[in-house]
């Protein structure tokens, strides 16, 4: 009985926090700010303290999970309709280098030192501070990079070169199996997919570790055995 009473209020208790995220629309792990960080941490506590106390019943769960629900959309809905209230709810950005120059104020405020800057910064590929004329730390704990002119990647404007459509790439094998309606989305079908195949000799899907098609590049593979 007591692992049947665990499994119940588990299931319950996920069903009601998948619906509730559904529900908010909750951004992904790397983007959440502060707020829903501290939620995220909340609704596991509820669930999990219920999991292990005979006293909760499901009820008391779906009770706590739907007032903490209610609470996280009133913020928001604050946030939309009151824009002065979402820097203290949202938390704002923070300018680390304006012009080039370190504020040293702003990231004493931030508690950020030089090598947690020089960190963050070499994960968006600037390995000198020298190469920054912007640098701002998101709220939601990331920074954005604007970079120098004269250290910025030229575009093709700037190369006065003539511009090319730009084209998503398609999966089409995934660990020996074929994404069928992928395939079927990029306009092709099972006959083309095993032609190609053949031109590469490989007569089996199972035998390709991955497999991509860009319309203008064609298709690239790696086949199961290929770093062995």
């Amino acid at each position: 009985m007591h692992f049947i009473h665990i499994t119940i209020e588990l299931i319950v208790g996920f069903a009601a926090l998948f619906i509730m995220t559904k529900m908010l629309g909750k951004l992904s792990i790397s983007q959440i700010t502060p707020f829903d960080f501290i939620s995220a941490i909340v609704l596991g506590e509820l669930v999990g303290n219920a999991l292990y106390d005979r006293n909760i019943r499901v009820d008391s769960i779906l009770y706590a999970i739907a007032l903490w629900g209610a609470l996280i959309y009133l913020v928001e809905w604050c946030t939309q309709k009151f824009r002065r209230s979402r820097g203290l709810l949202e938390g704002k950005p923070a300018v680390l280098i304006r012009d080039g120059h370190l504020d040293r104020a702003e990231m004493k405020k931030e508690k950020i030192d030089m090598n947690m800057l020089q960190n963050l910064l070499r994960q968006k590929d600037v390995f000198s501070v020298r190469e920054v004329d912007y640098a701002i730390l998101e709220a939601n704990g990331k920074i954005s990079v604007l970079k120098k002119s004269k250290y910025a990647t030229p575009t093709v404007s700037d190369l006065q070169l003539k511009q090319k459509p730009v084209y998503l790439p398609v999966t089409l094998i995934n660990d020996g199996k074929v994404d069928w309606e992928n395939l079927k989305k990029a306009g092709l079908n099972e006959e083309w997919l095993e032609k190609t195949l053949k031109t590469h000799h490989i007569k089996r899907y199972e035998d390709i570790f991955y497999c991509e098609w860009k319309k203008d590049e064609g298709v690239f593979l790696e086949k199961m055995n290929a770093g062995r």
